[in-house]
């Protein structure tokens, strides 16, 4: 006799919402740190090199402990690893409004990454755990994907002001008062989940060998614009950080409890689906920060003013998430990821041509409302292909790998544009040299959108629409991820 289904959790929708708040939370700070580095830097004495690590030190923390993240998850019981990392990311916050040197705010940002690695993927997991496998859970992680949308859009709109009224502090002091909040309703929302294993392992050399693999590509990459591409420092450190994730590859096929089982790392969807996640993930952090630099350093906006311009971005990706999860149940993960990068080249070869006497309804709005919609679209239709199939007792690290794909991605692109901008800059005008390196970054964006369509076609496995079932919901097996 089979039996019946389980009831679901009559708590799941607030569950969502509460969720939703953390992922609200991680995002608002990076973009809104992003808008108060000038502000940072003066009054903490950055030297023009150092502010960048304001970025970097979350960046390099937050990606590269992303799997161990997951994993302890997985192990030690979702809930509990998740408000952990709550307390974690509401004191480092706290360190960070503080900070009295540099070097202190630059430490404080990297426990916050540390902090974000824990929740991201913790989040997500329990999402995973809290809905089925059909329309239900579809719909979650669309609602999921597009609170990082309007986390993006509250950042652009209220980080000019607090930082000028209240001061630069205060965007990190925000993340306390939302931080209790998350900690007071998490025991009564959540419910605690863990990998059924007979055994806790947390596969110590593996651990170690993923995690040191990703730090050192990720300080690479993040370092190369300083270094130089062809530096010692640019080639030997992705060169160290393939030869560790060999060493990892080694360990896990050989281990009775892996980090990362090899089935996962054997599937052509999942492997394609990160993939594409990487290359969107360089085209939105490369699009964004060359960007602000034309429209700040080329066009003279303020901080104010430039993010109530490109309130049209963010909003636009959370459209085309929405579009993208209802598109993805009836015609499938691959077309949904093919059709958003292109509207994400697009976009960005349309930013491409971008004068220095620019103006934002002509020169700007167009190329954005194209890529916003494509990066939503294709951020659902990817992390669907990476999260297919995935067993309830692997969610967490495939939640990890996905999410790292994605802000590795972002260290990528940014590094890659940086480079491109600085080497196409001649020796013109200076607004002039700024603007003709500008362009040549935006096309750089166009050509990673490009490579990410090519994965997507060869890479991400064909599907069809899914299965009507009863009272005409559409139920597919693909998961999603923001």
């Amino acid at each position: 006799m089979t039996a019946p289904p389980p009831t679901p959790d009559p708590r799941r929708w607030s569950a969502l919402a509460l969720l939703c708040l953390a992922g609200f939370m991680v995002i608002l700070d990076s973009q809104i740190v992003v808008l108060a580095l000038p502000s940072v830097a003066d009054g903490l004495g950055f030297s023009a090199s150092g502010t960048q690590w304001v970025m970097s030190a979350y960046l390099v923390s937050f990606g590269g402990l992303l799997l161990l993240g997951g994993r302890t998850a997985d192990l030690l019981g979702r809930r509990r690893v998740f408000m952990t990392g709550t307390v974690l990311f509401g004191l480092s916050s706290l360190l960070c409004g503080f900070a009295w040197t540099a070097g202190v705010l630059v430490a404080a940002r990297a426990v916050q990454g540390v902090s974000a690695a824990v929740m991201a993927p913790t989040a997500l997991s329990i999402l995973l755990n809290t809905f089925e496998e059909g329309h239900e859970r579809n719909k979650a992680l669309a609602i999921w994907s597009g609170s990082g949308g309007f986390g993006a859009t509250a950042a652009l709109l209220i980080g000019g002001p607090l930082t000028d009224v209240l001061g630069w502090q205060w965007v990190f002091f925000l993340n306390a008062p939302v931080a209790l909040l998350l900690l007071a309703l998490s025991p009564v929302l959540l419910r605690e989940s863990r990998a059924e294993a007979r055994a806790r392992s947390y596969d110590p050399i593996g651990a170690l060998t993923a995690t040191a693999a990703l730090v050192i590509c990720v300080y690479a990459v993040v370092e190369a614009p300083r270094a130089g591409w062809l530096s010692a420092q640019t080639l030997g450190l992705p060169a160290l950080a393939a030869a560790l994730a060999l060493l990892f590859l080694r360990v896990e096929a050989r281990s009775t409890a892996p980090l990362v089982p090899p089935r996962l790392l054997r599937s052509p969807s999942v492997s394609g689906g990160n993939l594409v996640v990487f290359l969107l993930g360089s085209c939105a952090f490369g699009m964004s920060y060359t960007l602000s630099q034309y429209g700040q350093g080329v066009l003279g906006l303020s901080p104010l003013r430039f993010g109530l311009y490109n309130v049209v971005m963010p909003a636009g990706a959370v459209v085309g998430s929405y579009a993208g999860q209802a598109l993805v149940t009836r015609i499938g993960a691959r077309p949904v990821a093919v059709g958003g990068l292109a509207l994400v080249g697009m976009g960005s070869l349309l930013l491409a041509g971008v004068p220095v006497a620019g103006g934002f309804a002509r020169d700007l709005l167009p190329g954005l409302l194209l890529f916003g919609p494509g990066l939503g679209a294709c951020a659902v239709a990817g992390s669907i292909a990476a999260l297919t199939g995935v067993a309830e007792r692997e969610s967490g690290v495939a939640s990890g790998i996905n999410t790292a794909a994605f802000q590795i991605g972002g260290a990528f692109g940014v590094a890659v544009v940086t480079s491109v901008a600085v080497s196409h800059a001649d020796k013109a005008e200076r607004l002039a040299a700024l603007t003709q390196g500008y362009r040549a970054a935006f096309t750089a964006c166009a050509v990673l959108a490009a490579a990410g369509v090519a994965c997507a076609l060869a890479l991400v496995r064909r599907s069809g629409p899914t299965v009507r079932t009863e009272r005409s919901w559409d139920v597919t097996v693909r998961q999603v991820r923001s």
